[in-house]
């Protein structure tokens, strides 16, 4: 499969923090207030741009010192510390284009897997409020390749968190002829992946925004919830805690 073929129109396992912010400009832009509007508009709005704020401060757009040419395209600049900084309005737009995919599909045959330890709790979660399958653990080959293991599984369309940490993942679901849905950093090879989503897939609580928007579009396109606003749980749920966390 060719680098989003088909879909195209729908890159240290450490902790990065979005630093540097006021140096960068911020992609997601807010409308102005109409002065016309309700109250209610006006708070809405207010709110949206808080979590536009909180989403940036996660390090969702922070790459790496890399870059590969198939992320070039969804990167805007690097930072003083030398990191390539993604476009978050791609972002953003991906998560739709790849909810709206994933809202054609049954929900239980879309398989997501994290070989990273910081995206275990996000796919967790997104599994559990979209009813996606999970595969948790270590990615037994043969798992889309191989009918008779026991936890084969024939998937319509497959996520992965790191096409190159999940790399097992991605090479079987290409073999099936299965799309795949990738959360790619600047340093990312995607040759194999059908939907790039460009963001920080090692930072904690990148990972576990990215995972949080995506199942907030999904739940739009199901019709289990309206708006942005009926997402009851947090970013915060969907992160891996720390072992200092832990109760």
């Amino acid at each position: 499969m060719s680098d989003e073929k088909e879909i195209q129109d729908m890159p240290l396992e450490t902790e990065v923090e979005d630093k540097g912010s006021e140096q960068i400009t911020d992609d997601l832009t807010s409308e102005q207030s109409d002065p016309t509007e309700s109250k209610e508009d006006m708070n809405y709005s207010q709110d949206s741009n808080n979590l536009e704020k909180m989403i940036l401060s996660t390090g969702i757009r922070v790459g790496t010192p890399v870059k590969t040419k198939y992320m070039t395209p969804f990167i805007v600049r690097a930072n003083p510390e030398g990191l390539y900084i993604l476009d978050i309005s791609k972002t953003l737009s991906r998560i739709d284009v790849a909810a709206k995919f994933i809202g054609r599909a049954t929900i239980s045959r879309v398989a997501v897997t994290s070989a990273r330890e910081y995206g275990k709790t996000p796919v967790e979660k997104f599994c559990e409020f979209t009813g996606a399958s999970g595969i948790f653990g270590r990615f037994m080959p043969g798992t889309f390749t191989n009918p008779s293991l026991p936890r084969y599984m024939e998937p319509e369309i497959v996520i992965v968190t790191d096409p190159q940490a999940d790399q097992q993942a991605v090479m079987e679901a290409t073999r099936a002829g299965v799309p795949v849905i990738a959360i790619s950093n600047s340093d990312n090879v995607t040759s194999k992946v059908d939907l790039v989503i460009p963001a920080n897939n090692r930072g904690r609580k990148a990972l576990a925004t990215v995972y949080w928007l995506l199942a907030r579009e999904v739940l739009k396109k199901q019709g289990t919830i309206k708006s942005d606003s009926d997402m009851k749980v947090s970013i915060e749920d969907f992160e891996t805690k720390l072992v200092e966390e832990l109760p």
